[in-house]
């Protein structure tokens, strides 16, 4: 009888491990040629390069580091081109040795290169940033600068600086590193970095947001919004309002220079309160469309966290505003930095402000009730606090005109629903409309949209069907102002005079 011979039990996997112990040799040897070949020359060793360019070994100077934020990495990139240009240029060197080199500091980074033959000179990496609504920079985000600097007493000498970005997954923060051979000399060349990242700001004069991921703080980004277009006569605000406030967010900036002359303070706090879609945001957008010349940081929800890095950036480059959407829904939140609730840290980042900085605190809210305790714990923090109440019939009618815009609707009909949307908001308005013009067009008559459409849309949306979806567009619900129930009408509250309702 034939009989075939299997293979031992375990022979399969024996040949396995062989077979990787085998390849796991090959990466040894070549791992250790590498080193070999770096220690032979064939990669152009760091440390040498450093020497003949300080006049002394790098490994024996210190290191001065300034840690950036994450949101002003590319202000430090055009900082250090510019002042490298004004002292006569340089030379931009990359640091080779894998990742190992974002884990390591530019002291542990030459000590290995002198002694292992580790971190030779690679090429420069680089990163793209955001520097404009529609604008991009290639910054460096590994890259050691190698110039002379000239600090006006004692003419040009030789330094370096490791510029490095955040990489996610390793951590850290942007930073700067410099070497130099004499003392003060480095600390001189970041006081000019920062200066110029002030001065040439790619945020100055821009609308921004700020956005920091959870679990890698370093690496937030910056989004560049494009300035608002919103004009005064757009904004449907009770009479006086919209001046009031205007006058304390923009006039004090307008005459900044008479106000510091007669010794009265710029920086303040301004909080619009009101129920939702009463134009609380649309008031914003208007103050930051009008203030052309402003830097503008905008924060909302969790984002409210990066205040105190907002509230740096403002003091650098003013005139500024803050804005700080919806505070309410953060305002027990705690904060990643301190112990404080978010809504402490905002307050305390406003009263860190000198008084003649020219920064803007804007706040919204739904909820001032939220609000009032803390105000009340921190007074002189908001100067101003207004509250943005639901449209009365004129306000209405000047809404329904507003969104109307062109399309062929009555003077008497927007009469007659102006006064049947009792108790309805901006955003109410403005869907009633669009629905005006959606019935038309499902009947295929774009272009025939009369009052019939506009009289149909406001009874569907007032009809006992669409309360929730008034109170979705920020209208009060029926019942008692200020009851709160579990279910039916209990959604959201009504506005009462006074700073918070109750």
């Amino acid at each position: 009888m034939n009989r075939s011979s299997a293979p031992p039990a375990g022979a399969a996997g024996d040949d396995d491990l062989g077979a990787f112990l085998t390849a796991f040799n090959r990466l040894a040897e070549l791992a250790s040629s590498h080193v070999h070949e770096y220690r032979a020359g064939t990669r152009e060793p760091l440390v040498p390069v450093l020497e003949e360019h300080l006049g002394v070994d790098p490994c024996s100077l210190p290191v001065l580091t300034e840690i950036l934020s994450p949101f002003r990495a590319a202000d430090a990139d055009v900082a250090l081109e510019h002042v490298i240009a004004a002292h006569g240029g340089g030379t931009l060197i990359g640091i080779g040795g894998g990742d190992q080199r974002w884990h390591s500091g530019l002291s542990e980074i030459l000590q290995s290169a002198g002694h292992y033959g580790q971190f030779p000179v690679g090429p420069v990496d680089y990163h793209t940033v955001p520097v404009g609504p529609d604008a991009e920079r290639a910054c460096v985000s590994f890259g050691l600068h190698l110039f002379m600097f000239d600090d006006g007493t004692h003419g040009r000498r030789p330094v370096a600086v490791l510029q490095r970005a955040a990489k996610p997954n390793y951590g850290g923060m942007p930073q700067l590193e410099v070497i130099a051979p004499a003392d003060g000399l480095a600390a001189a060349v970041l006081a000019e970095v920062r200066e110029a990242m002030n001065a040439r700001s790619v945020l100055r004069g821009q609308v921004v947001t700020f956005a920091a991921s959870q679990f890698e703080p370093g690496t937030g980004g910056v989004t560049f919004v494009r300035r608002p277009d919103v004009g005064a006569a757009d904004v449907v605000l009770p009479a006086g309002l919209l001046g009031r406030v205007e006058r304390h967010v923009l006039g004090i900036a307008r005459h900044r220079a008479a106000l510091v002359a007669a010794g009265q303070h710029l920086k303040r706090g301004v909080l619009l309160y009101g129920p939702p879609g009463t134009g609380k945001t649309h008031t914003v957008r208007y103050l930051v469309g009008a203030a052309q010349d402003a830097t503008v940081i905008l924060l909302s929800g969790m984002s409210l966290q990066l205040v105190s890095q907002a509230a740096d950036a403002a003091r650098a480059l003013q005139p500024a505003i803050v804005v700080l959407e919806d505070c309410d829904l953060v305002a027990e939140e705690r904060s990643h930095r301190t112990s404080s609730p978010l809504l402490f840290e905002v307050l305390d980042a406003l009263d860190g402000l000198a008084p003649d900085a020219d920064v803007v605190f804007l706040l919204t809210t739904n909820r001032a009730d939220i609000l009032e305790p803390a105000l009340a714990q921190r007074p002189g923090r908001v100067d101003l606090a207004v509250e943005i109440p639901l449209p009365d019939a004129e306000a209405r009618r000047a809404l329904l005109t507003l969104y109307a815009g062109d399309l062929p609707f009555s003077a008497a009909v927007l009469d007659e629903v102006a006064a049947t949307a009792a108790g309805t908001t901006a955003s109410f308005v403005k869907e009633l409309v669009r629905r005006a013009v959606l019935r038309a067009v499902e009947r295929g008559e774009a272009g025939t949209v009369g009052d019939e459409d506009l009289r149909s849309s406001v009874a569907e949306m007032m009809a006992d069907g669409g309360a929730l979806t008034r109170v979705l567009l920020g209208g009060a619900p029926e019942g008692p102002a200020g009851s709160s129930t579990a279910g039916g009408g209990g959604f959201g509250w009504t506005a009462v005079p006074g700073l918070a309702p109750r």
